[in-house]
């Protein structure tokens, strides 16, 4: 369904790989969706290609391009973790990305909203405070949110966290939550990754996506007739 395309930052002119997915009926906005270590995997491929198919077109950038370009491995292959973590830490962990993000968001006609997983969920919470053209943000499971609590979104956000998650301790999901008391946040019974094969929980996936898509239809600006 969908097709890998090129996108060119504005900062630099650094041109890098997104998967494109188009919708196939009526349109109801952009979705940009930031990939977790592992990169643009088929598995967010296909994710990608299931959020167009409920009406937003939908791009993935490859934030790792300046890295290794066309970079994507299987995000169940915990021999290459150390390195997909170097990388992520070589972007800041999101911050250093933000022109990426930036260019994705510009490719798509608004509403854009925008997600992310692991990695690419701290990228959603910077992106929230930082980026333009945002209307909503949803954040899964991001790992170093807890090190930019300084960092406040400009669009109505949601974070979606495991309860058994081994990399986001309870003390960090505290930490959150008092930085930012009316922000929601869904708790899961579910560890790390749960949207992914890695660590898929079928009924948190199921719950997570339907309050994205809430989240996602509450601020497209298109009011629904009684």
């Amino acid at each position: 369904m969908g097709e890998t395309v090129q996108l060119t930052s504005a900062g630099d002119g650094f041109t890098f790989d997104a998967w494109r997915a188009p919708v196939p009926d009526a349109r109801r906005g952009g979705l940009v969706i930031c990939h977790a270590i592992w990169g643009v995997t088929p598995h967010l491929r296909d994710l990608a290609d299931g959020y167009a198919e409920a009406g937003y077109e939908t791009l993935v950038p490859s934030l790792f391009d300046r890295f290794q370009r066309g970079f994507a491995v299987q995000d169940t292959d915990p021999a290459l973790q150390a390195r997909q973590s170097g990388f992520a830490e070589a972007a800041g962990w999101g911050a250093d990305v933000l022109d990426a993000v930036q260019a994705a968001i510009d490719a798509l006609a608004p509403p854009v909203f925008l997600m992310g997983f692991c990695f690419g969920g701290t990228v959603a919470w910077i992106a929230a405070a930082r980026c333009s053209g945002l209307s909503a943000v949803s954040s899964f499971y991001g790992g170093q949110i807890a090190d930019h609590l300084d960092e406040t979104p400009r669009v109505p956000t949601i974070l979606h966290l495991g309860k058994t998650d081994v990399f986001i301790p309870p003390t960090s999901i505290d930490a959150i939550r008092e930085a930012h008391p009316d922000l929601p946040v869904h708790l899961y019974d579910a560890g790390h990754a749960f949207v992914a094969p890695n660590g898929f929980h079928a009924e948190s996936a199921h719950l997570s996506r339907l309050r994205t898509l809430q989240l996602f239809a509450r601020n497209s600006g298109v009011r629904s007739e009684a």
